[in-house]
């Protein structure tokens, strides 16, 4: 089966995900690819990109067949030489629509999908963006919304996700004047599906050192994008206030220290500086993995993760997690178990303490255990499935 995978955000979670998709499937996947950059214009002009590149390929293999082909490849050349895919599968921010309208002839019966990292309509807004004041928020949301009703097969990378855009879909419809077309919610329900986010977590395992020093004190890890979703003024205040107890712990803040970033990174690489043991962007996966394997806790403040990639892989490298009791994150640990790893808000801040002074106990244990099932070794043939599903389930 030949696979179109559009993605317009090839950065990241995204470029990562898209890349080991590629690599594990049995399927022959090409990816189109758009630079990770200014993500409003992205949704909009994506369609537009994409089907330009297409639109080349046409021309292309026209030529080829008229024995007048040029030097230059096509933009979309499989193994066999098959120009068309037997599906088409977009991310998140591509407008479909546009996508498929302006390739109609070329695309009208090729089997399309979707696959939700996240969405526009539960986003939560950063308080500093200039659209809020434009009230143009809602287009974004409803690019995500008309995707979906248009694709064959929709899928989300989580349980949790996959409610929370059903749930808020009326909402958001209602919210319009008039003809707000609510039967639609249940039109997109009957073709959505969990997808669960897979991670080539194996990898981890190449990159653990033999033998593992870490300090004598608790060593607390970021490991999340610097973005104000992530809430780091909670993560870093809560840390002050332990600081100010007099509780000693060690510290390693990974990400990229873009231009723009919450300032609440300043204040703690100047106010926590005795206990930096890193801080900042690392320039390869063997480094990531480095710090990971000697981390002993990562204390999770976000208020909006629609997986939670990065936990998953710290999970793995048996860095204990400390959870809010919301979003995606109960999915990740049996239920038995919550009581260990998650939080009540009002009760963080000591939590985080006790775990701190009890390092011992946190070395023991063993969060690796419920991370493996996201492995794409554990999750690639639920991956083939349902793309072999999407083109079964319009075929019959």
């Amino acid at each position: 089966m030949k696979i179109l995978l559009l993605e317009t955000f090839f950065t990241g979670s995204h470029k990562k995900w898209a890349e080991e998709f590629q690599r594990f499937s049995k399927h022959e996947i090409l990816i189109f690819p758009m630079s990770g950059y200014h993500w409003k214009w992205r949704m909009h002009i994506g369609g537009v990109e994409f089907s330009e590149r297409t639109r080349q390929q046409e021309t292309v293999y026209r030529a080829k067949e008229n024995n007048n082909a040029n030097d230059s490849p096509p933009f979309i050349q499989f193994k066999e030489g098959i120009a068309k895919p037997d599906l088409i599968l977009a991310t998140d921010m591509l407008d479909l629509n546009l996508f498929l309208s302006l390739t109609r002839t070329w695309s009208h019966n090729i089997h399309t999908a979707i696959y939700f990292h996240e969405n526009q309509l539960n986003y939560p807004w950063s308080p500093t963006d200039k659209d809020v004041k434009l009230q143009r928020d809602n287009h974004y949301a409803f690019i995500n919304y008309t995707s979906a009703l248009t694709a064959n097969k929709v899928f989300f990378n989580s349980q949790y996700h996959h409610d929370a855009f059903l749930d808020e879909l009326p909402k958001f419809l209602k919210a319009f004047p008039d003809y707000n077309n609510l039967e639609t919610v249940e039109t997109i329900q009957n073709k959505s599906s969990v997808l669960p986010l897979a991670l080539d977590l194996k990898k981890f395992d190449e990159f653990k050192p033999s033998e593992i020093v870490k300090p004598n004190r608790a060593v607390i890890l970021w490991n999340h994008r610097w973005e104000y979703d992530k809430n780091p003024e909670r993560f870093f205040n809560a840390l002050f206030e332990i600081d100010e107890r007099g509780i000693d712990f060690k510290l390693i803040v990974m990400g990229e220290e873009y231009e723009k970033h919450p300032s609440i990174f300043d204040k703690a690489k100047e106010k926590l500086a005795d206990k930096i043991l890193h801080w900042g962007y690392v320039e390869t996966f063997d480094e990531y993995c480095k710090w990971l394997w000697i981390a002993d806790m990562l204390p999770v403040t976000s208020a909006q993760d629609f997986f939670g990639g990065s936990v998953v892989e710290a999970m793995y490298c048996n860095v204990v997690p400390f959870l809010p009791k919301r979003l995606a994150y109960p999915e990740h640990i049996p239920a038995q178990f919550h009581s260990t790893f998650f939080y009540d808000e009002e009760d963080f801040v000591n939590k985080i303490q006790r775990r701190i002074m009890d390092v011992k106990y946190l070395r023991v244990m063993d969060t690796q255990q419920y991370a493996r099932k996201y492995d794409w070794g554990n999750l690639i043939s639920d991956y083939d499935e349902a793309m072999e599903g999407a083109v079964k389930r319009i075929a019959n």
